[in-house]
């Protein structure tokens, strides 16, 4: 099993540099989220599938980003809900760390929306976080505020984590478990 553990902020922000590719490495962890717990394939070449840009180039194994999609993927089935997302560091001020989370949600919208479709499976519960991701994914940062406002930060990142995993629970757990079973 390859290390479950994420790399860190800077490692993916140089990885993407190096592509020249648009996004900050928090919507990317979560269009990358996004696209699996919508039931997207897990394959080398995810990175142009993730973006819908089959120009991209595949990221090199045992790189940076084959490491971001392969931790990804064993936090996203590990029953022991080890799922985190890729934000930065508690040093980084308020603004800067909830402007990269609501880029987290707009990167799981997209790659949710791209691997699962008009009508996925999602339970009412399921559906309910989707919509409150998407509210997420449409906020704005606000300047840096006090320990209230820190607590919160982290109550909404603890949501979207626990969300991420009952959607993923819905579109792809159940129904790999049903499969199973026929």
């Amino acid at each position: 099993m390859p290390d479950a553990e994420l790399p860190s902020w800077s490692e993916v922000s140089t990885a993407i540099a190096q592509l020249a590719l648009a996004q900050t490495p928090a919507e990317l962890h979560g269009a990358l989220c996004g696209w699996l717990a919508g039931g997207g394939d897990d394959t080398p070449d995810w990175l142009g599938q993730v973006m819908a840009d089959a120009t991209l180039p595949q990221p090199p194994c045992e790189g940076v980003l084959d490491h971001l999609r392969a931790a990804s993927v064993d936090q996203l089935d590990d029953r022991g809900f080890g799922f985190e997302l890729l934000l930065p560091d508690a040093d980084v001020g308020l603004s800067e760390r909830s402007g990269a989370l609501f880029d987290w949600c707009r990167g799981f919208l997209g790659g949710f929306g791209l691997a699962a479709g008009h009508n996925p499976p999602l339970s009412d519960e399921g559906g309910e976080a989707l919509s409150d991701i998407a509210r997420l994914a449409a906020a704005t940062p606000q300047d840096d505020g006090d320990d209230e406002d820190e607590d919160a930060l982290a109550e909404i990142e603890e949501f979207v984590r626990v969300a991420t995993l009952l959607i993923h629970g819905d579109c792809v757990l159940g129904p790999r478990h049903r499969q199973q079973f026929n």
